[in-house]
């Protein structure tokens, strides 16, 4: 079983604390090559949060009969097999979105996010507690890969959902800026991820030295005074 101290230390970790994108700077080539926009982002994320998800409960589950000298090959092994699933099943299902998507759905397989956290986490760690680890460190990727993705949809074109079609038949992506709006390709293009990605780290460093300071700032508890009452 998982407490409630527990579940809450992985979520803040996984979504804050130990964030993939903005402490860890890891995953860095899905995020500057597929962020153009918010729907590839998520999409990408959500692939990836299932891909971590179930590598948590695989190896978590095995951890014990896998040999600690051949354990990273079977570690990729694990998660080359789910990822091929990943993959089938956006063929068959988002077929236009997988081919934008193209080769970084495989390239999962080799992404510095999942096989760090099987063998950091879920290969000394139960299986619901590794579950739990994969979910949340999936969705503090899917929530900066989605925040960057849309800031350089914004800037560079002034849309947003851009593509949202190809998930959900029908709908349209959202026009924010005026139609004449020229765009910013530096946000569309490699080098605007990078800034836009620094920009997103420096925002979060700051609202952590904003809360530090305020913590020192505030007043100590008061002690209750020792005697006889």
């Amino acid at each position: 079983m998982i407490t409630r101290e527990e579940f809450k230390q992985i979520a803040g970790n996984g979504i804050w604390k130990q964030n993939t994108s903005l402490v860890q700077i890891l995953g860095l080539c899905p995020l500057l090559a597929v962020t153009t926009n918010l729907v590839n982002g998520v999409m990408l994320s959500l692939a990836t949060i299932i891909v971590m998800a179930l590598s948590g409960v695989a190896i978590a589950s095995l951890r014990n009969f896998i040999p600690h000298e051949i354990r990273i090959p079977v570690f990729i092994l694990v998660v080359a097999a789910l990822v091929t699933v990943v993959d089938l099943l956006f063929n068959a299902n988002l077929h236009e979105l997988y081919l934008v998507l193209g080769i970084f759905i495989p390239l999962i397989v080799t992404n510095c996010i999942v096989l760090a956290r099987v063998e950091a986490y879920a290969a000394k760690n139960p299986p619901l507690q590794a579950t739990a680890d994969g979910v949340f460190m999936g969705v503090g990727m899917l929530w900066t890969l989605g925040l960057l993705g849309g800031l350089r949809e914004l800037i560079g074109a002034g849309t947003l959902f851009s593509g949202i079609d190809m998930v959900f038949p029908g709908l349209q992506p959202l026009q924010l800026l005026p139609k004449d709006y020229p765009g910013l390709l530096l946000a569309i293009l490699p080098p605007g991820a990078f800034i836009l990605l620094g920009c997103l780290i420096a925002w979060k460093n700051w609202i952590e030295a904003r809360a530090a300071a305020r913590q020192q700032k505030a007043p100590p508890a008061p002690v209750a005074e020792a005697g006889c009452h």
